[in-house]
């Protein structure tokens, strides 16, 4: 059956507000994304170890490709000519890329930056790439994606200021350029978004000056980047608090890269609609289960002889029935079941925060939720269940 959607305009619509939570609906070619959400990372066109089936059983309704990887390979013109990349990996849902700029940071070899764009090795072949903002656009346009992401340059903190600051004013640039490419490839018409990226890194007067900047161009959507790239969480927080109420609040707020349940749950009351993050799956493949009662490492030897499911009040098979013992074993036999079960345990309890989450928010109770889910964690996994 074709994944093919007729073509309506982007759009998202603020439902509620309680304090500064935000509780609304993106409108994709490929469907509505529940606000607040969490985007399920599937770096080269997978969730790892998970179906997509699983993804969005569990409440999903975007996942995040990566442009960096998918360009690489399989390569965004194969994607294009084999239907898109909702059709190649399976996924007639919402598909948010990022813009490749924070891989080629991170992961290219011998880069070299200046006011085009990004050259750069790759980290596979060794072969030599150039990534610019119009590059970036093209090869997102190529994948199909519904919401796409500027190019930009994201620095790691600590930084100084100089520094921030050039950064901060070359995204700016690029912004306008990724702007100007993806409304020559025709993103709007085609129902697509395009989100605008805040940088300015722990500086608040730059933050202020990119949002407020960045609000002047058209955007479909607002990402605060350059967070949790190493500062403290209250540092990030501070950010947010300065950013958010300079930015429209008539358009989606995206947080990028972000991050674990506490996290999600205090840049909600700060008014962000939108996170991904690779915590919940790489956790998962690494032994360590999120669940309402807080955070478990099942390399822990105490597991061992424990009986107990994860959590047995859950509605996720990985969580109410297999016993923590047999989740030991798994991981330190390195069992390919271990990661796949943890992984759909993970995504199961993000996706269960955020419904609560936005639950809350519409009857006006948010404050008082993020005291008892708060409450829960601090009570810890070897309380009794009750």
């Amino acid at each position: 059956m074709s994944v093919e959607p007729t073509p309506k305009p982007f759009g998202f619509k603020l439902i509620t507000t309680d304090g500064m939570a935000r509780r609304g609906t993106v409108s994709t070619p490929h469907g509505e994304v529940r606000t607040p959400a969490f985007m399920p990372v599937g770096t080269q066109a997978t969730v790892k170890v998970m179906y997509p089936e699983q993804v969005r059983e569990l409440g999903s309704d975007v996942v995040l490709g990566n442009t960096y990887h998918l360009m690489l390979r399989p390569t965004a013109e194969r994607v294009a000519r084999l239907g898109g990349l909702h059709r190649f990996m399976n996924w007639p849902h919402t598909i948010l890329t990022d813009s490749g700029g924070f891989q080629v940071m991170s992961l290219a070899q011998l880069r070299k930056l200046d006011e085009n764009g990004v050259t750069f090795q790759s980290h596979i072949d060794g072969s030599r790439h150039e990534l610019t903002p119009e590059r970036s656009i093209e090869i997102q346009g190529l994948l199909g994606s519904d919401i796409q992401m500027q190019f930009d340059e994201c620095i790691r903190l600590p930084a100084s200021r100089e520094e921030v600051e050039r950064a901060m004013q070359l995204s700016l640039r690029w912004a306008q350029r990724s702007r100007d490419k993806f409304e020559a490839m025709g993103g709007p018409a085609k129902g697509q978004g395009l989100f605008g990226i805040v940088q300015g890194g722990d500086v608040a007067d730059l933050r202020i000056e990119s949002a407020q900047k960045l609000s002047e161009l058209p955007f479909e959507g607002y990402s605060v980047g350059g967070l949790a790239v190493g500062e403290p969480q209250d540092v990030m927080l501070k950010m947010l608090e300065i950013t958010t109420p300079v930015l429209p609040a008539h358009k989606p707020r995206y947080l990028m890269g972000v991050g674990t349940p506490d996290d999600l749950i205090e840049s909600v009351a700060r008014g962000i609609d939108m996170f991904d993050c690779v915590m919940p799956t790489r956790a998962g493949r690494h032994g360590v289960a999120y669940t309402r009662r807080g955070r478990i490492n099942l390399k822990n030897a105490r597991h061992a002889d424990d009986p107990r499911p994860l959590d047995e009040t859950s509605t996720c098979q990985a969580a109410n029935t297999y016993s923590r013992a047999y989740l030991h074993h798994l991981i330190k036999a390195g069992e390919g079941l271990g990661a796949m079960l943890l992984t759909w345990n993970n995504l199961h309890y993000y996706q269960s925060l955020m419904q609560g989450i936005r639950d809350a928010i519409e009857a006006k109770r948010f404050a008082e939720h993020r005291i008892e889910v708060k409450a829960e964690w601090e009570r810890g996994d070897l309380a009794e269940v009750g």
